[in-house]
């Protein structure tokens, strides 16, 4: 049965609307927002910064969505969502959300303990212990209301009236490659095979009918956490993000990098916990690019609390990452028995489009080692606004002073958040564009055009090295690019 064929089968059973992806050559998004601006700079990374005054590196504020958790444990095929390792795009082809997910299909720890005899119950060292993870996917018009549709593909229990796409793979990451030429791998899973087992890669045209697991043992990983891939453009490469592990260290980030997503380096150390705190150890983290880099969502579990937070990290090549604020979340867990009060596990990836960034997570309501549910999550943030400077002291102004950055554009634009206070732009040495020629900016604004009083526009620098002058009076910046 075709793809196409498929797609009406399960619209006349009344199922839900596209959930099968085109298999056409992949096209440009529908969203423009959904591309990264590579001209942009984002005020997060070190290399641009010269110096400041009164000034502060904060994360930007996430707001969780209310109708919070989006969709739950409720199949007999999840048993357990554990970490859920969601893998979530909008697919611009057919205009949906798709979430492909990691659920333990089989968990004898929690079907055979009933929830009213669990208390005083170890969940470790309960006993029979058989655990099967696959990968199930789930579909939606909105990003807010999901459905598991019936896939008719893979059989569990005796019958494939189900949602799951392939058994046994462990935290397989999944995307969609627009950079792949042949519709036969426009989908893409780079996984654990199975528990044990090698590191694997299997290809799909719709994200649903996948390739037998290919292994790559020259990965030589541990691979028993959400493994994610990328396709990166200035590197001309995929790179693969996976777990290792060291002893006195534990859980190690590890990357590894292929040509043609088939064969693999040896993953290698590239982030792991910080020398002062070791009980927290990095145990997960999708990638992606934003802007003119590379952001990472580390995972942290606490060994001490059996809790993990959310991160957020940056790379300028994805080999040497930098943690953004130590110690703050970037998804803070909810508060005391709340569905994310335990342990939180970001998506691959975020989604940017509709004035907005989405990220979707996966939520716990308990430790990462005993029985929790979990719950598919989402908290949405600003556009770029993972990361900015504002005033130290919020009753004085704050100065943020660039190194000389190429002026590529003679407009200059910045995203900022600024209502109720204001932020003016000054080009050092650049005479009628100092900060006190400078329009100032007193809104909230993305990519807002930054202008001088008796200067239209910077088609005089073009081409020169420039040195920007921030001035925050209660404002915050996250990002600014030079534009034509």
């Amino acid at each position: 049965m075709t793809a196409k064929s498929f797609l009406c089968a399960m619209t006349a059973a009344g199922v839900v609307l596209c959930v099968v992806a085109s298999s056409a050559p992949a096209a440009k998004p529908k969203d423009a927002s959904t591309m990264p601006k590579t001209d942009k700079h984002l005020l997060l990374d070190t290399r641009i910064i010269d110096r400041t005054e009164n000034a502060r590196l904060a994360l930007g504020k996430v707001a969780k969505e209310p109708r919070n958790p989006l969709f739950k444990e409720d199949k007999p095929w999840e048993p357990r969502f554990d970490n859920l390792y969601a893998n979530v795009l909008f697919d611009g082809d057919d205009g949906l959300y798709k979430c492909w997910y990691s659920p333990f299909l089989i968990d004898q720890r929690t079907t055979s303990v009933p929830r009213d005899k669990r208390d005083g119950v170890d969940y470790i060292k309960v006993k029979p212990n058989a655990r099967e993870m696959g990968v199930c996917y789930a579909a939606s018009k909105d990003g807010l209301t999901w459905v598991k549709p019936e896939l008719g593909i893979v059989e569990f229990d005796g019958s494939t009236r189900n949602n799951i796409v392939y058994r046994k793979p462990h935290g397989g990451g999944v995307f969609k490659d627009l950079h792949e030429t042949d519709p036969a791998r426009r989908f893409k899973m780079f996984t654990k095979s199975d528990e044990p087992g090698d590191m694997a890669v299997a290809f799909s045209p719709d994200g649903l009918h996948w390739s037998k697991l290919t292994p790559c043992p020259d990965i030589k990983s541990a691979g028993d956490t959400h493994n994610n891939a990328l396709w990166a453009p200035d590197l001309g490469k995929y790179v693969g993000i996976t777990r290792l592990w060291a002893p006195n260290v534990g859980r190690i980030v590890g990357r590894c990098e292929s040509d043609d997503f088939a064969k693999w380096t040896q993953a290698v150390d590239v982030l792991h916990c910080l020398p002062a705190e070791p009980h927290r150890q990095t145990y997960a983290m999708p990638v992606f690019r934003h802007a003119n880099l590379y952001l990472g969502l580390v995972m942290l579990l606490d060994t001490k609390t059996d809790l993990v937070d959310c991160e957020l990290t940056w790379s300028p090549d994805t080999i040497h990452w930098q943690r953004v604020c130590p110690g703050t979340p970037m998804i803070p867990r909810g508060p005391k028995a709340s569905y994310d009060c335990g342990c939180i596990y970001a998506a691959a990836n975020p989604i940017v489009r509709d004035g907005e960034i989405r990220l979707y997570y996966g939520g716990n309501n308990g430790p990462h080692t005993t029985w929790r549910d979990g719950f598919f999550c989402l908290a949405r943030l600003r556009p770029d606004g993972f990361a900015g400077f504002e005033p130290a002291d919020p009753d004085a102004p704050a100065l943020v002073v660039t190194k000389p950055i190429r002026c590529t554009g003679k407009t200059l634009r910045v995203s900022a958040d600024a209502e109720g206070g204001s932020l003016r732009v000054g080009i050092v040495g650049a005479d009628g564009l100092g900060i006190d020629d400078a329009q100032p900016a007193t809104t909230d604004a993305t990519d807002a055009p930054v202008t001088w009083k008796n200067k239209p526009d910077l088609s005089a620098l073009v081409g020169k090295n420039v040195q920007l002058r921030f001035e925050l009076n209660k404002a915050k910046l996250y990002a600014f690019a030079f534009v034509d």
